[in-house]
């Protein structure tokens, strides 16, 4: 899903890491970054034959200007805001001219200024892009860290996930979003899942309401983000449907999300089972499987060792 991030939101987001100033141009603060399918090269050093989104004038730049007969200078100053940047910034605390701030005012460009170095500014400003340009996705379900991993426990209405959540909290595990978790692939191998701002803290929990996870529990109980590494969906099953499942190695498959496949465990959900358990130990189990072992793949190496070990003995 393109995403709409606008000069603003950079400036906002970025305001006090960066020290960042606002010279001229707000009017223009609306200008779009554009979006994730533009490429990496969102922001770099002033560039009149590939322009970059947002161009910035280091020392370096500001000296190639600076030895410029006058006219020429004035030129390039022109050539700059008639790309139509979504900002001008200005790096290493180089000053801005009167002529740099008439442009921008007369252009509606946002020109900031900041004291960082321009390698520095340009590490922000691609992490900062790579996050909020990243394509996104909400799905419904309960985010959580479950023993230091991303886990979303997903499941049919009234399943019993909040309930199973606000176990798992209660057990030291940490709650990151309920019901609409946000997800953005911000690497080619890497999903970041947050909460939307107006449902931070809360979980609803049936018979009880809305409860405030981080008045209940303290800080500790609330995680801002998480890289997706589970899926873990909660079903009903009836006996036909359990009779069917694997006993050796259980339900496990892939769920695509923002064209990763991330690994999914189902869940059967049944009265007397404790499910915070069942999920921990999926998870712990998932740990595992990525460390190369698999408790099925074992068991069965043991049996077969056995039996050949038994054959070998009638012998």
């Amino acid at each position: 899903m393109e995403q709409t991030v606008t000069t603003r939101d950079l400036y906002n987001a970025l305001r006090d890491r960066l020290a960042l100033e606002w010279v001229a141009g707000e009017a223009g603060g609306h200008r779009s970054l554009g979006n994730v399918e533009d490429g990496p090269t969102l922001a770099g050093p002033l560039n009149f034959i590939h322009p970059n989104r947002i161009q910035v004038i280091g020392h370096a730049e500001a000296e190639y200007l600076d030895e410029m007969p006058a006219e020429a200078r004035r030129e390039a100053v022109l050539r700059l805001f008639e790309i139509v940047p979504a900002a001008v910034v200005l790096a290493d605390g180089v000053g801005a001219d009167a002529l740099l701030m008439a442009q921008a005012e007369g252009t509606s460009t946002p020109l900031l200024r900041t004291p960082f170095p321009i390698g520095e500014l340009l590490e922000h400003l691609q992490y900062y892009s790579s996050i909020a340009l990243a394509e996104r996705v909400t799905l419904h379900g309960v985010f959580l860290e479950v023993l230091g991993m991303g886990v979303l426990i997903t499941g049919d209405a009234a399943v019993g996930k909040s309930e199973l959540a606000l176990e798992l909290i209660s057990r030291g595990n940490r709650l990151i979003a309920d019901d609409a978790a946000m997800f953005s692939r911000i690497a080619p191998d890497i999903i970041s899942g947050t909460c939307p701002p107006v449902l931070q803290d809360f979980l609803e929990v049936r018979g009880l309401g809305i409860v405030n996870i981080r008045a209940m529990f303290g800080d500790s109980a609330i995680k801002r983000n998480k890289y997706l590494r589970l899926i873990v969906r909660l079903r009903r099953m009836t006996d036909a449907e359990l009779a069917t499942v694997d006993r050796l190695s259980g339900c496990h498959d892939n769920r695509p999300v923002l064209g990763l496949q991330v690994p999914e465990v189902t869940i059967p959900v049944a009265p007397g089972r404790n499910m915070a358990i069942l999920v921990e130990t999926a998870v712990r189990n998932h740990m595992l499987k990525l460390k190369g072992y698999d408790a099925s793949t074992a068991f069965i190496e043991t049996q077969r060792e056995a039996v050949i070990g038994d054959l070998g003995d009638e012998d």
